[in-house]
């Protein structure tokens, strides 16, 4: 195919995704959080008891210097409306480069990164420090944290992943390091668990390793990037189907999807986006499903056909089975695992819960 008629496919794939986009069942189904602040880290609480029926999430905002906020929030589904939880609430030292709830849903837990891992308790009497969570005691310095993922199988481990090439396992029980491991050779930018003792990084040197702490001076490297040096910047593990792990690259409109058993080569790339990918979330219910956003405004959905399993994707890509457009740079997406029927996205100042 001749670089005319490959510039004239992308065009007319872009102008199919527009048609589509307008018809989207996505945009009928948005509802939106105007946040007196930029907002950029964003979870789900995982309740699903009564009492929480409808989405719970804390927002962080994004300003560029220290003072900072983290606001708590619910969505009434009845109503269709968002309800602010200001007693809930609180500042915050610099930008959360990351936001969990503990995973159990009956925890008042919730952890943030920023310059250092901190545990927050969300009681009746408002939002209370439990921990202060770093490792620069003997050095004086601690070094920003790009992100972080609390296990869901053993709540009391955090791994935190930071410029300074570390990936550090906590035990937020005891509020002490488990263990400390250079994990690439430059700057570690997103962190995932899979397995209780298995969790998999990426790196600016472009590698996706993955590490267990039953054998700590060893670690695999199942992807790097096609671009020598070019970063990984998002990593998320398929908790339905552990096979099966998504990145993304610096500057780059494709979702790479891996099969962990089959190193080196993508089972399938996801390149519908028109600009940077920002964020990538799987289904917590539905093991094929993703979900990614990015720079040119748009959340899409994607289900990945049997035949990525046996790597005999069409070089030409699959279309996403949803879209839908925001009208912005979107640079945060959650998929709540209470609520599988709602995706968060953020851009600007808004929040939006798309029903799917």
């Amino acid at each position: 195919m001749g670089r005319g008629e490959e510039r004239q496919e992308r065009e007319e794939s872009a102008g199919e995704m527009e048609s589509s986009t307008q018809e989207s069942p996505l945009n009928s189904n948005a509802f939106t959080f105007d946040s007196p602040h930029p907002v950029y880290a964003m979870a789900f609480s995982p309740s699903s008891a009564a009492a929480a029926a409808s989405p719970r999430l804390a927002l962080g905002s994004f300003i560029e210097e220290y003072g900072n906020r983290v606001d708590v929030v619910s969505f009434d589904e009845d109503a269709l409306s968002f309800r602010a939880e200001p007693a809930v609430s609180f500042d915050h030292p610099y930008p959360s480069t990351k936001l969990m709830f503990h995973p159990h849903p009956n925890s008042p837990l919730l952890a943030s990164a920023s310059d250092c891992l901190r545990l927050w308790l969300l009681g009746p009497d408002g939002a209370k420090i439990r921990s202060v969570l770093d490792n620069s005691k003997s050095s004086g310095y601690c070094a920003p944290l790009t992100s972080f993922d609390w296990n869901d199988t053993e709540p009391r481990r955090i791994g935190t992943s930071s410029i300074d090439t570390t990936c550090t396992i906590w035990d937020v029980e005891r509020g002490a390091v488990e263990t400390q491991l250079i994990a690439h050779d430059k700057e570690v930018y997103d962190i995932a668990w899979g397995e209780p003792a298995v969790f998999a990084s990426v790196s600016a040197d472009g590698s996706v390793r993955i590490f267990d702490l039953r054998d700590k001076e060893h670690s695999t490297i199942i992807y790097e990037s096609p671009r020598p040096d070019t970063p990984l910047l998002r990593l998320a593990w398929n908790k339905a189907n552990l096979r099966y792990m998504a990145t993304t690259m610096m500057d780059s409109n494709r979702v790479v999807v891996l099969d962990i058993r089959a190193p080196a080569t993508p089972v399938a790339e996801l390149q519908r986006h028109c600009a940077s990918v920002n964020a990538i979330a799987w289904s917590p219910k539905a093991a094929r499903h993703i979900c990614s956003a990015g720079d040119d405004g748009q959340a899409l959905i994607w289900e990945l056909p049997a035949a990525a399993a046996a790597g005999t994707v069409s070089p030409e890509g699959i279309d996403p089975m949803l879209v839908y457009t925001a009208g912005a740079e979107i640079n945060q997406l959650q998929w709540s695992a209470a609520h599988p029927d709602w995706i968060g996205i953020a851009f600007a100042n808004k929040v939006q819960l798309l029903r799917v």
